[in-house]
């Protein structure tokens, strides 16, 4: 990170508090590699399914390319209303349309959080939540959940002050793909409800569960926030259309937001969203399950590994030494992975990403079984 005091006079200091992600510089590294082999970024790796494919174009050349409304299409948000209207059945629930789910992050941080606040989140956690916490001048309460990454309520009570204002909890969790069980999750809402807490969820991994099925705490708290979006589920990782939902003033706060940063998502995308919502995707979750297998019976007398049951990641403990040590070693091998250090205050383990072919998810491992 830079030192404010030596950023140029037009440079505001909240960019100091920034520094370049470390996702982000594996991935310009590996447009500079000839045949890399990488497992670094959580995106799939299957083709936008062609009806969605369609819909966006269709919508493009009919015309729809101009701003939507600030709130999403209708057809978006009446599909997705109806939806979780028939989940949960809180009166007082309602949709936005956003730009992304990072977009909706975004938002709900800005329509919540206000500066000295304090938000909860676990650790190890995606790479965005530390940084947003910052620009929103509040501080970030990291809860420990080393070593199998389960979620101990009794923790979160005891990071509980006076001054916290939110709790973030994404499940199926980015890097670690842990999915928190209905217990974990029923004790985290039900705590953010008892101390008047908002619990934000972010769900954008949701249809990716392998071993049980995915719990939202919006099941148990009725004023949770839910981020979600198409970017993992179908593909759509650079469409930036995503939706959150929750107690309608929350959502109105949102929805104010919005003109004044993202306006609205791309409205093409949001045209094929709607057709993708009618799509059934679960041959994902099916393969992805299988690759995540195959990491573990491969690489599971090599090295210490907590078996992910969602999302497409697995978080390895390295044999030894540092985290960013050892990925250095990776690269030298033509093999690109994420050191634990970028979502985590430990640097003792290292993020895979399975969402890529079997052939590339093979070389990785033998090049893992080499290092290890």
């Amino acid at each position: 990170m830079n030192n404010p005091s030596t950023l140029h006079p037009w440079i505001a200091d909240r960019t100091a508090t920034l520094d370049s992600s470390g996702i982000r510089r594996i991935f310009d590294l590996a447009a500079t590699m000839e045949d890399p082999v990488n497992l670094s970024i959580g995106q799939p790796h299957f083709e936008v399914p062609k009806e969605i494919q369609t819909a966006a174009t269709e919508a493009i050349q009919s015309g729809k390319n101009g701003y939507s409304a600030t709130a999403g299409i209708a057809p978006l948000r009446e599909k997705i209303q109806a939806q979780i209207d028939s989940q949960f059945g809180h009166v007082d629930r309602k949709v936005l349309i956003t730009s992304g789910t990072s977009g909706g992050l975004l938002l709900a941080m800005m329509a919540i959080v206000n500066p000295a606040d304090e938000i909860i989140v676990f650790d190890p956690h995606f790479v965005i939540y530390q940084p947003l916490i910052t620009l929103m001048g509040a501080r970030c309460v990291p809860v420990d959940t080393y070593p199998d990454f389960k979620l101990d309520v009794a923790k979160v009570a005891k990071a509980i002050s006076p001054k916290t204002k939110l709790i973030l909890l994404n499940s199926p969790n980015n890097p670690t793909g842990h999915v928190a069980s209905e217990s974990e999750v029923r004790a985290i809402a039900e705590l953010a409800a008892q101390h008047n807490v908002v619990l934000l969820s972010d769900e954008i991994y949701r249809s990716l569960c392998y071993d049980a099925p995915f719990t939202s705490p919006a099941l148990f708290n009725p004023h949770t926030l839910v981020v979600d979006g198409f970017s993992k589920s179908h593909g759509l990782t650079g469409w930036r259309v995503g939706f959150t939902h929750g107690p309608a003033e929350l959502i109105e706060a949102m929805t104010r937001l919005q003109p004044y940063t993202f306006v609205c998502a791309p409205q093409p995308a949001q045209w094929a969203a709607t057709v993708a919502l009618e799509i059934d995707m679960s041959h994902v979750a099916a393969d992805y399950r299988q690759k995540r297998d195959l990491v573990i019976d491969s690489l599971g007398d090599h090295y210490s590994i907590t078996p992910g049951g969602g999302a497409f990641y697995l978080f390895p403990e390295v044999p030894q030494g540092t985290a960013t040590d050892f990925v250095n070693r990776a690269i030298k091998h033509n093999l690109l992975i994420i050191p634990g250090s970028v979502f985590s205050q430990r640097d003792t383990h290292f993020r895979i990403s399975y969402a890529v072919s079997d052939a590339t998810l093979k070389r990785g491992i033998e090049i893992l079984r080499q290092l290890a």
